[in-house]
Parts: structure tokens; C-alpha cells; sequence
């Protein structure tokens, strides 16, 4: 009869020293979603959690350090359920996938994220559009944490487009991923443009229309060569 493997505790010492991590990583994020990489300092971060920023110099060896820490916190969370949203997409259509079934696996698991998650993960969402649009150094945190599921939706797509030349649907991607981008950074320009028709943090409502437009943006450039 096999025994069941006992999982020792935590010390109270050990739960302490994580609180004040997540409350490091909670207050760096928010303070990096509004002012950027370069607009934050470790005694920023250390104020707002009240703590002494020599403190944040134990854990990290730099403000970058603790920027990557803070982006990869998350990006593994929503990273691992596209890439499962996908594969059970896949599994399901029998080998034939659709533009739309493709894009709302990917789409929609990211944005229910920031829809159930509270205001971290719209944080975070914000955080990202930066990183996205940050060549110098930015590109290399999304190769690091978005390349694999980013791969698996172009794979699907290509066997929902099995005639489009391959740099359509890459090309069809940018412009997805863009968009999502642009969103995820809640500017507040299409409240504005709309005169309040729309709002740049109604994730619900980008839900309901990203995957369908972008869908016919991928018919539009890709079955028309095709044809």
C-alpha cells in the first residue's frame, strides 16, 4: 500500500518572506504599468510597499531584475492557458479548425484574464502593450515568454488556411497581435473618438469582436491569393 508523501508546511518565516515578495511584485507592477521601466526606482516600489529599499536590493540585483520578475510572473499563467486552450481546441474541431475557433482560443483565454482577474492583471495588461513596443529590449522578454504559444496559433491557423503563402498569415498575426496590444494598453482614445460609445477598458466588448474582425482580416489577405 502506497503512503501518501506528507508536504511539510511552510514556516511562518517562509509565508512572511512570500506576502512581502507578492506585495513587491503587486506594488512594482502597478507602479511600472503607470510610469514605465525607466520611470520607477527601487525606492519607489520599496515606499509603496513600506518597506526599506535595501530590501529590494536582497532580492534583486537591479531594477530590470525586478521588471522581468515582475512580466514573468504572469506571462507563464496566461502563456500556459492559451497553449491549453489551444491544444484542447484542436483536439476537439477533428482536424479541421476554423480562423475563428483558432483566434477565439487565444484570444478569449487572454482576455477573460484581465476580465476575472482584477485590477493586477489590467496592470499587467498594460504592462504588456509596453514591453510589446519596447525594441530594445522588450522584444527579447516577449521571444522569451510568448514565442511557443505564439507558434502553436500560427500552426493551427495554417492548417485552417492550408493554401495561404505563409507570410500572409505571419503578417495577419502582427496585426492581431497590434490590435490586441493597443487594447491592452487602455489609452482611453476610442472613449473619447466615440463619444463614450466605447471604452478602452470594456474588455468584455472586445471580446465579442476581436476574434470575428481579425477573422476576416486572415480570409480577406489570405484566400484572396489563394483564389
Amino acid at each position: 500500500m502506497t503512503q501518501a508523501v506528507k508536504t511539510k508546511p511552510l514556516s511562518r518565516k517562509a509565508e512572511q518572506r512570500a506576502e512581502t515578495m507578492e506585495q513587491i511584485l503587486d506594488a512594482a507592477e502597478d507602479l511600472f504599468s503607470q510610469h514605465g521601466l525607466y520611470g520607477v526606482t527601487l525606492k519607489d516600489v520599496a515606499k509603496q510597499v513600506g518597506v526599506h529599499h535595501t530590501l529590494l536590493n536582497y532580492y534583486f540585483d537591479d531594477k530590470k531584475a525586478l521588471f522581468d520578475a515582475v512580466f514573468a510572473r504572469r506571462a507563464v499563467v496566461t502563456s500556459e492557458k492559451r497553449m491549453k486552450a489551444l491544444d484542447e481546441y484542436e483536439t476537439a474541431c477533428g482536424g479541421k479548425p476554423t480562423i475563428e475557433g483558432a483566434l477565439h482560443a487565444f484570444l478569449d483565454t487572454d482576455l477573460d484574464l484581465y476580465i476575472q482577474g482584477g485590477e493586477g492583471w489590467k496592470n499587467y495588461a498594460k504592462l504588456g502593450a509596453q514591453v510589446a513596443n519596447t525594441p530594445a529590449w522588450g522584444a527579447d522578454l516577449m521571444d522569451e515568454h510568448f514565442d511557443p504559444v505564439v507558434l502553436r496559433l500560427i500552426s493551427i491557423l495554417q492548417q485552417a488556411l492550408p493554401e495561404a503563402a505563409p507570410e500572409d498569415i505571419f503578417w495577419g498575426y502582427h496585426f492581431v497581435t497590434g490590435a490586441l496590444m493597443l487594447t491592452l494598453a487602455r489609452t482611453g482614445r476610442i472613449d473619447k473618438l466615440s463619444g463614450g460609445l466605447c471604452h478602452s477598458d470594456d474588455f468584455v466588448a472586445v471580446k465579442e469582436h476581436m476574434a470575428t474582425f481579425m477573422a476576416a482580416g486572415f480570409r480577406s489577405i489570405c484566400e484572396k491569393k489563394a483564389g
